[in-house]
């Protein structure tokens, strides 16, 4: 299956954790045989857990599935590139690949801001592509913050006419 197929289904897993209140990232992680092992969606806001990313819920899943913490010969497909955190979980359980769609400038692991994941030095490096299906990730992800401000906004002008009356 292609890159897009599998990108496609972290987007289905994103909108998902949109529909919860949850910023909408998903993950997907498939092993060589192209068998979904793992899922995940971010989970912060509803479990209170700023560790419940896409990502590391995914690879919970998948170590479980496989019942082994090295997932080796797999694919973490994400529609946002990895943060440093993930970036590590992402290198301690041996993900061979890692497929992204947005890339995030302000905090991303895999080559934007920082490059954790190719980083000579350390003891396993993920083979890594990103940008597929960039522009469905991205505009998914900015009009949740969009929407997220808008709400905001109405939310401190609701207080403010409150506090008028």
């Amino acid at each position: 299956m292609s890159d897009e197929v599998w990108m496609r289904h972290a987007l289905k897993l994103a909108k998902h954790a949109e529909s919860l209140g949850e910023i909408p990232v998903g993950a997907v992680i498939v092993d060589e045989n192209n068998q979904i092992i793992g899922e995940g969606y971010n989970q912060s806001i509803m479990q209170h857990n700023p560790t419940a990313h896409a990502e590391i819920m995914a690879i919970e899943q998948a170590g479980q599935c496989i019942r082994n913490y090295r997932l080796v010969n797999t694919t973490l497909y994400v529609t946002l590139e990895p943060c440093i955190m993930c970036a590590g979980a992402i290198i301690h359980s041996r993900i061979q690949r890692v497929v992204y769609g947005a890339s995030d400038y302000k905090t991303g692991a895999a080559g934007s801001y920082i490059d954790i994941l190719s980083r000579t030095g350390i003891n396993h490096f993920a083979q890594i592509t990103g940008g597929i299906l960039s522009d469905e990730c991205s505009s998914m992800l900015s009009n949740f913050f969009q929407k997220r401000r808008q709400q905001k906004k109405q939310h401190k002008q609701s207080i403010l006419n409150a506090i008028e009356d």
